[in-house]
């Protein structure tokens, strides 16, 4: 409904979010984005709307490995975070 009244080829370019409803029903409000390509779509939307709309695939991590690797994050400071981040990064294309 929304590419036909806006005249959008496309509908995987249109990003619907944020929907909240009325009491008693019948009424919704939300927020839409439509782009002009794919590209600027991949480039503008958050990962998790994009994974959502069909652009991502969402990256399968255990919730152990997210925590563990937030409290190794916490212990690291000032000049050494950005090496560490390298060092991190480095590890988890190899891996």
């Amino acid at each position: 409904m929304l590419a036909k009244t806006h005249k959008v080829a496309d509908t995987n370019l249109i990003s619907i979010f944020g929907f909240r409803n009325k009491f008693g029903g019948g009424k919704s409000t939300g927020f839409c984005l439509i782009y002009d390509s794919a590209e600027s779509a991949r480039k503008y939307e958050p990962k998790y709307r994009l994974v959502r709309n069909g652009f991502m695939e969402k990256k399968e991590t255990s919730r152990k490995q997210i925590k563990e690797a937030k409290n190794r994050k916490k212990k690291i400071r000032g000049t050494g975070r950005r090496i560490a981040n390298h060092k991190a990064k480095k590890a988890a294309k190899d891996g």
